[in-house]
C-alpha cells in the first residue's frame, strides 16, 4: 500500500519517522511530508501558533503538493492529530484514495463531501480534549452521510498523541494496540 503520513503540530519528529518505519516494515511504501519545513516544537501551543502563522490554506497547499506525485497510485492518507485533519481533507478530495487512517484527530467536513465507501479508521484517546464525545458523534454521522465506512477505536486513559514515545502523552499499551489494529486495517485495503 502507498501511504502518505502527515505529522502533528509538533512537526516531523522522530516518532513520525518511527511510525513510517513500522509501516514500511509491514511492506508499505510511506512518504512523510514535512509541512513545517524543518521546524519541530516541544509543546502543542508552540506548534499551533506556528501553524496559525502559516495559515490553513498554505498548510493544505503544501500537503497537496507533497501528495500529488503519488496520488495516481491510489494513496492511503494517514496522519497524527493536525496531520490527521490534513489527511482527512485530502482523502475526501481524492477520488483515487484507497483509505484514511486517522491517529488522534479529525476535521470538519465540507457540506458536499462525498466518497464511495472510503474505508476510514480513527484511533483516539478517551477522553481527548481535542476530540470530545459530542464532536466525535457528529463527525461519525457526517462521515457516514458522506459515504465513508468508519471504524472508531478509543483508548481509555491515554493522552492525546499517545503513539509518540518521545512525548509526555505516550502510552505504550495503547500505542501497541493501535498499531496492531491499524496494520490489520491496512492489510484489508
Amino acid at each position: 500500500m502507498n501511504i502518505v503520513l502527515f505529522h502533528s503540530t509538533y512537526g516531523l519528529r522522530p516518532g513520525v519517522r518511527q511510525a513510517a518505519d513500522r509501516l514500511r516494515g509491514a511492506g508499505h511504501e510511506v512518504w512523510t511530508p514535512d509541512l513545517f519545513e524543518g521546524r519541530t516544537f516541544e509543546t502543542v501551543e508552540e506548534g499551533m501558533a506556528f501553524k496559525d502563522r502559516i495559515g490553513k490554506d498554505e498548510l493544505l497547499r503544501r500537503a497537496v503538493l507533497a501528495a500529488a506525485p503519488y496520488s495516481e497510485r491510489g494513496l492511503v492518507y494517514a496522519g497524527f492529530s493536525l496531520g490527521a485533519s490534513v489527511a482527512q481533507t485530502l482523502a475526501l478530495g481524492d477520488e483515487k484514495a484507497r483509505g484514511l487512517l486517522l491517529l488522534h484527530g479529525t476535521s470538519d467536513l465540507a457540506p458536499n463531501a462525498s466518497v464511495d465507501d472510503l474505508p476510514v479508521q480513527l484511533h483516539v484517546a478517551e477522553p481527548d480534549p481535542f476530540e470530545t464525545d459530542d464532536w466525535l458523534s457528529a463527525w461519525y454521522l457526517q462521515m457516514g452521510r458522506a459515504g465513508a465506512d468508519v471504524e472508531i477505536y478509543r483508548y481509555a486513559g491515554a493522552g492525546h498523541v499517545y503513539t509518540d514515545p518521545d512525548l509526555p502523552d505516550y502510552d505504550e499499551e495503547a500505542a501497541e494496540a493501535t498499531w496492531r489494529v491499524a496494520l490489520g486495517f491496512l492489510d484489508t485495503l
